[in-house]
């Protein structure tokens, strides 16, 4: 797991490096934007931020970064509030299980290998397959639990 978003950025540039991607300047940005805020961006959030930096930006362009940073699993699509995250993991054998508080609407990418792989276990054994890649469960945050 990276420890800072330049760490992250990083890792990003390096693995789309390896696999001959281009990690483009509004790419780069996107996904800034997106560690910079945890709790993930609306797309509508992240072009009014892409926009005050650069005003000819449209939704396309933020449209376009978000599907190629979402197929490269650099970020995910939280469908329970329509908002993106930076992906928090090196590496996506397993599906991601994403926890989403519906207090504060916080999301948080559980990293638990063995929670990831008995899930899929179980999925197989019931004769089913996993169509998304992003699993969301809703589970209240530390912060948003009573005391």
């Amino acid at each position: 797991m990276a420890t800072s978003i330049s760490d992250a950025l990083q890792r990003a540039s390096r693995n789309c490096a390896e696999r001959g991607l281009a990690f483009t300047p509004i790419r780069q940005r996107v996904l800034q934007l997106l560690l910079e805020n945890p709790k993930g961006l609306k797309a509508y959030d992240l072009l009014a931020r892409i926009k005050a930096e650069q005003p000819s930006a449209t939704p396309p362009t933020v449209y376009r970064a978000l599907d190629f940073l979402t197929e490269h699993q650099l970020a995910h699509k939280i469908e329970r509030n329509a908002t993106f995250v930076a992906c928090t993991r090196d590496s996506h054998i397993e599906p991601g299980i994403f926890l989403v508080c519906p207090q504060c609407g916080g999301i948080t990418e559980l990293a638990d290998v063995g929670v990831l792989q008995a899930l899929c276990r179980a999925l197989a054994d019931a004769g089913h397959q996993l169509d998304n890649p992003e699993v969301e469960i809703g589970a209240t945050c530390p912060a948003c639990r009573p005391a």
